[in-house]
């Protein structure tokens, strides 16, 4: 099973920016969904970004749209979360995941859907 670790996470004032990466032991070929969720304390975990590879499609949380940018390199078997204008709200646990492509939009895109995870990276924005 692929393994999955997070970096890139830290403190930001509101405003700010920070890249999340998730580097990943096997990027085999195919298509499949790699995606980003965040879990706030006391709160349920939620999709943040998602992307088909193979395919590069994305999809996005409503609340996110407009600021972060989901992307990937295969070379470097590596997933990226390039989060700009942050906001206190965006303060979360963030998690990278591996999952069936079809779970890559919409309300498919759930965390139950989804069988590898990450061990998380946290991100805090100070107001």
């Amino acid at each position: 099973q692929v393994q999955l670790v997070e970096s890139g996470g830290g403190s930001v004032q509101a405003g700010g920016s920070l890249r999340l990466s998730c580097a990943a032991s096997v990027y085999t070929s195919g298509i499949y969904c790699m995606g980003w969720f965040r879990q706030a304390p006391g709160k349920e975990r939620e999709g943040v970004a998602g992307i088909v590879t193979g395919v590069g499609s994305t999809y996005y949380a409503d609340s996110v749209k407009g600021r972060f940018t989901i992307s990937q390199d295969n070379a470097k078997k590596t997933l990226y979360l390039q989060m700009n204008s942050l906001k206190p709200e965006d303060t979360a646990m963030y998690y990278c995941a591996a999952g069936r492509a079809r779970y890559c939009s919409g309300d498919y895109f759930i965390p139950r859907a989804f069988g590898a995870w990450g061990q998380g990276t946290q991100v805090t924005v100070s107001s």
